[in-house]
């Protein structure tokens, strides 16, 4: 049974990445939240390369006395990727969310990186 489950949310992010590719111009920033923690990265798809990384288990994060899974350290995740990315000059992107819905952490995470900068 879970071994179907993980095969249906691979197909699906499969098909979602058919329409989602991230360029030099704009790189794609994905989002990966688990159960305890949220990973941020802005990828360029052209060389497979991830330029940008943010997430709750950093160390500026982890010294705020957080707890990971909850949407004000998504926040700040956001607040410190859209800081990183005005050092490398990159302010649009395309956003992936992968096969999870836009709410509650994704979207905390999406609004902090919106109002620090980043335009999707």
């Amino acid at each position: 049974m879970k071994i179907l489950h993980k095969n249906k949310i691979q197909q699906r992010h499969k098909n979602i990445r058919k329409k989602i590719k991230g360029n030099f111009d704009r790189p794609r920033l994905y989002v990966f939240r688990s159960n305890q923690h949220i990973y941020a990265q802005i990828i360029n798809d052209e060389n497979n390369h991830v330029m940008i990384s943010s997430s709750t288990v950093e160390e500026i994060i982890k010294n705020q006395n957080l707890n990971c899974s909850t949407c004000k350290a998504a926040q700040l995740v956001g607040k410190v990727l859209a800081e990183k990315c005005k050092k490398k000059n990159i302010s649009k992107v395309v956003f992936d969310r992968g096969v999870r819905p836009y709410h509650g952490r994704i979207k905390a995470l999406a609004e902090s990186a919106r109002e620090n900068g980043l335009i999707f």
